[in-house]
C-alpha cells in the first residue's frame, strides 16, 4: 500500500488588497498523477486530489462500464508511482477478458478526454434507460440538496479550489460527498463511494458543483440515478443525452432558483407562470 500524501499544501503568497501588499500563506489543494490500471494495463492517467483513491478506482471502473459492481474487482492495490499513484485492479476472469477485448478494438494509444475512448461511436455510447426510475422530488429538495452539498465541502472551505459531487435523499439529507480538483474525478469518487457503501443511486439525486458536459450525464446515468442537479448550465448535447436516457436534469441551481431541462414530471414545481 502506498504512503499517504496530503490532499492540501500550504504555499507562501503575497496578498494585494486595496493596493496594500501583505506577505502570508494559503492552503491549496494538491493534484498528482493517478493511473488507473486493470490487469496490469493502464487505462487512463488523471490529475487528481490524492484522497479517496479506492472510491476513485471503483467509481471510474463503474462509470466507464468496465465493471458493474465492486464484486467484479478481485483485488486492488494503490501503489506509489513517480510523484503520484497507480490504482492497480485485478478483475474477475470474465470481466478482465471483456476489458482486454474492448481495448483490442481501439485504434492507437489510449487518450483522455473521455477516457479510453478512440471513436465517435464510443464517445456517444448507448446508455441504460432510466425512464422507469421511480423518484419524486420537489423544489425544496433541489434547493436543500445544493445548500447541503455546499456545507459538506470541507476541502473547498480550506482551499476554494475544488469540485464536489454529493448524493442527496429527500428526508435523509446528503449521505455522501466526495471532492477533487477534477469534476469528473469527484463524480467518479462519489459513484465508487456509493457502490462500496451499498447506496442505490436510484433512490436519490446526484448533485455536482460543475457545468454538465455529456460525459457527466453519461456517468450519472450509468451510476443509476434518475436525477442530476448541477450549479452550472449543461451543454446542448448533455440535455439531449439526458432526455434520451430518461434522466431528469436540473441546472443553474443557485440560491432559490433552478432550471429543469428534462423529465420535469419527477419534480414538483409549485405555482407556474403563464409567461412562456
Amino acid at each position: 500500500m502506498a504512503k499517504a500524501i496530503s490532499s492540501t499544501a500550504v504555499t507562501r503568497q503575497i496578498a494585494v488588497k486595496a493596493g496594500v501588499s501583505t506577505p502570508g500563506s494559503r492552503t491549496l489543494p494538491e493534484e498528482v498523477p493517478v493511473a488507473l490500471s486493470f490487469g496490469g494495463t493502464t487505462q487512463a492517467v488523471m490529475m487528481a486530489t490524492p484522497d479517496d483513491l479506492e472510491d476513485f478506482g471503483i467509481g471510474f471502473a463503474i462509470s466507464e462500464a468496465i465493471i458493474r459492481s465492486p464484486n467484479d474487482i478481485v483485488s486492488m492495490e494503490i501503489v506509489e508511482a513517480d510523484q503520484g499513484f497507480d490504482i492497480q485492479m485485478q478483475l474477475a476472469e470474465g470481466v478482465q477478458a471483456a476489458f482486454f477485448a474492448r481495448r483490442r478494438q481501439m485504434a492507437g494509444p489510449v487518450g483522455c478526454g473521455l477516457c479510453g475512448i478512440e471513436s465517435i461511436e464510443e464517445a456517444l455510447r448507448t446508455l441504460p434507460d432510466r425512464k422507469a426510475v421511480e423518484f419524486a422530488s420537489s423544489g425544496d429538495d433541489i434547493r436543500e440538496a445544493v445548500r447541503s452539498l455546499s456545507k459538506h465541502q470541507k476541502l473547498r472551505s480550506e482551499t476554494g479550489a475544488v469540485h464536489a459531487a454529493g448524493f442527496y435523499q429527500p428526508g435523509r439529507g446528503t449521505l455522501c460527498v466526495r471532492e477533487d480538483v477534477g469534476r469528473h474525478n469527484a463524480l467518479d469518487k462519489l459513484i465508487g463511494a456509493l457502490a462500496r457503501g451499498g447506496h442505490d443511486p436510484a433512490e436519490g439525486a446526484i448533485v455536482i458543483t460543475s457545468r454538465v458536459s455529456v460525459d457527466m450525464v453519461q456517468k450519472a446515468v450509468i451510476a443509476g440515478t434518475g436525477l442530476l442537479i448541477a450549479v452550472s448550465a449543461p451543454t446542448a448535447l448533455a440535455v439531449r443525452t439526458a432526455e434520451a436516457s430518461g434522466l431528469t436534469l436540473v441546472g443553474i441551481a443557485r440560491g432559490t432558483d433552478f432550471e429543469i431541462f428534462t423529465r420535469p414530471d419527477r419534480i414538483g414545481q409549485g405555482v407556474q407562470s403563464d409567461v412562456a
